[in-house]
């Protein structure tokens, strides 16, 4: 089977859902193709979004409960308060209502269908789906497949830099309007945190696994601590994990008629893990690019790429930086020092001098 679209989004989170909403807006033909079968699940998130993309989150049985403020605990205990707003969302039904969206303007998305090869100077991509495989021709592709990108595989182009996380989700024992970041070298590369969801909360954390391979017994342990203190059941509902990109940005986001999105262009903060945000804004961005370009702007692919690099470049820049100062010290004493792990998060204001 063969068929031709204007745009093939691969990948139906939020950027991919984001991108072929605004193209199909723009009038062109949309396909996105998702391998998962089922748009949002398995959740591998936090499931906190900022406070900006609160008008994304307006369907039924999407949001969970608002988010006051975070609490960042130093090695040495000291805890510091700061302002966060936000809000906790089902991941799932956020990814969902987005992709109904994109589908409410045109786009036609298909799950259960996976990227197998493209031949991108042609611009032609195979999917396969109920075990048969279809060419689609394209006059845009727009990556929004994540971290182990397999558009980005298909290319050619490095792998990104990742680190992995674990997260439960267990019994929260009383009403929490904050989330809370532990900074230790028990989590080198990554932090600790938990996030409120109402009656629930995700207890989760990060680690670079060349310095700890281990994610099951930090969280075990940091688990365990706050079941003590009386602050979560002991009960583990849920378990999940997943790889967050800590590189920055990709060398090229524009490769072949190819843009690049969300955790696929690199996008992701590397220090916090946040990408729900960059992901909706650089899909957004990326639908009005490809439709610009074929209505004939010849640079509004580069655009796109110079936009996302003025946007979020010196932010990204910054991180990476942080990142490589710390991996110096990760499990030598001077890890469990309060001023060097304040240097090395955002809500402190050594991370910015």
């Amino acid at each position: 089977m063969r068929r031709s679209v204007d745009v093939l989004v691969v990948g139906v989170g939020p950027g991919g859902a984001a991108a072929a909403w605004r193209a199909s807006m723009a009038g062109l033909a949309v396909l996105a193709v998702e391998k998962k079968p089922r748009i949002g699940e398995p959740v591998q998130c936090a499931e906190f979004i900022p406070g900006p993309l609160i008008d994304h989150a307006r369907n039924a049985g999407v949001q969970c409960q608002r988010i006051d403020g975070m609490k960042t605990y130093l090695p040495s205990g000291a805890a510091t308060p700061s302002a966060y707003p936000g809000l906790m969302v089902d991941r799932a039904a956020f990814d969902r209502a987005l992709a109904a969206r994109a589908v409410g303007a045109g786009a036609e998305v298909v799950t259960g269908a996976a990227l197998v090869s493209l031949e991108a100077a042609h611009h032609r991509a195979n999917i396969r789906h109920d075990d048969r495989i279809s060419e689609v021709a394209y006059r845009v592709l727009i990556a929004a497949d994540g971290p182990h990108s397999a558009v980005a595989r298909l290319l050619g182009l490095p792998a990104l830099p990742v680190i992995h996380t674990r997260q439960y989700t267990v019994p929260l024992t009383r009403p929490y309007p904050d989330t809370d970041i532990w900074l230790s070298d028990e989590f080198p590369g990554g932090y600790g945190w938990l996030f409120p969801k109402g009656e629930l909360a995700n207890l989760g954390l990060g680690t670079d696994r060349r310095f700890e391979p281990d994610l099951k017994a930090p969280l075990d342990h940091l688990h365990a601590r706050l079941v003590r203190q009386g602050r979560i059941g002991e009960r583990i509902l849920q378990r999940t994990g997943g790889a967050i990109p800590v590189g920055g940005l990709r060398a090229s986001l524009v490769h072949e008629n190819c843009l690049f999105v969300g955790d696929a262009a690199g996008l992701t903060h590397p220090i916090t893990g946040a990408g729900i945000a960059a992901a909706v804004q650089s899909g957004e961005r990326a639908g009005l690019a490809a439709a610009e370009y074929l209505r004939g702007a010849g640079q509004a692919l580069v655009a796109y790429d110079e936009d996302m690099r003025e946007q979020y470049g010196p932010t990204l820049e910054r991180a990476v930086e942080r990142r490589a100062e710390l991996e110096r010290y990760w499990h030598r004493p001077e890890a469990q020092d309060d001023h060097l792990q304040r240097r090395g998060w955002i809500a402190f204001n050594e991370y910015f001098a």
